[in-house]
């Protein structure tokens, strides 16, 4: 097995590519400036955002590649290990990156919401795709941090340049919405198969050897990392995929209940619920009434 290269510092980062470090825990990269690279596994401790204007070699992200084609960003977050095992060839990129560390953040109002931009954690096929306006936005962003970190530092360096970052990823924020528009024509049906995966599970009675259905386990039937897909879901019907499984979750309770030839119990443990006592206040939170109570006013 190949060893993994452990970037864990900006100049760290830096050194690797063989550029000068303007600051110690930001820098923006030009890669037609960079010295040819190997495309080895590396475990970043840093946040990185790729844009990617030429060849800039494979990205392979877990055991997958990124959908990394011209004219995407890729998002990632510290702790994430990209490259290619037993593969040590040089390549010159064309494109653009910036890399952070996470301490740049402590103290400021970006470190307290950085996990709100859930594009950090997206997965292999789900890189953005920008247009050309789009990828001037970024780039322009990028130019601005790059222009404070030649500056002169004083006093004011990390706030600008932190909410220079912000306003970046507020930009990218919004590539993305513009993308899941997009692929409402891509992929209209991500409802249906989500429907239809939740009528499966509880028509073979999965519960019963698995339990509830999760986010996790449906995003990965459907083929997406289970931020991508709660966002996807989320813009498609105004709720998150938790809230739409336990309303689906709701449905099935009331049609079963309104039946007397299933106790309680039994179909808390149908539906997949451990211990009936969590299936009634589960179902009282969402209905008003306990099981038994909306049995006996249907009847």
């Amino acid at each position: 097995m190949d060893e993994i290269l452990n970037l864990e510092t900006i100049p760290q980062c830096n050194v690797y590519m063989g550029i000068e470090t303007l600051h110690p825990l930001v820098t923006v990269v030009d890669f037609s400036e960079v010295k040819p690279l190997q495309n080895v596994k590396k475990n970043l401790g840093l946040y990185a955002i790729f844009l990617k204007i030429g060849d800039c070699g494979d990205i392979k992200y877990g055991r997958q590649y990124y959908d990394y084609q011209e004219g995407t960003l890729v998002f990632l977050a510290p702790g994430q290990v990209v490259g290619k095992e037993n593969e040590r060839k040089f390549y010159r990129s064309e494109g653009k990156a910036l890399f952070f560390h996470p301490d740049l953040l402590n103290g400021t109002p970006l470190g307290k919401h950085i996990q709100s931009y859930t594009f950090f954690s997206y997965q292999v096929h789900e890189a953005l795709h920008i247009s050309e306006e789009e990828k001037g936005i970024f780039i322009e962003c990028l130019n601005k941090i790059e222009l404070e970190l030649k500056n002169t530092t004083d006093k004011h360096s990390n706030s600008i340049i932190v909410s220079n970052i912000e306003l970046l990823l507020n930009y990218c924020m919004r590539f993305y919405d513009r993308q899941f528009i997009t692929r409402k024509r891509v992929n209209p049906d991500i409802l249906i198969r989500f429907e239809n995966l939740l009528n499966e599970y509880f028509l073979y009675e999965k519960p019963k050897k698995f339990g509830l259905p999760s986010v996790k386990y449906c995003a990965e039937q459907l083929h997406f990392s289970p931020n991508y897909f709660g966002d996807l879901i989320k813009k498609e019907t105004g709720k998150s995929p938790q809230e739409y499984i336990q309303l689906k979750i709701i449905n099935i309770a009331k049609e079963r209940i309104s039946y007397m030839n299933k106790t309680i119990s039994e179909v808390a443990y149908e539906l997949g619920f451990q211990h009936p006592s969590y299936f009634t206040r589960f179902f009282k939170k969402s209905v008003g009434y306990t099981p038994k109570e909306y049995r006996s006013n249907f009847n």
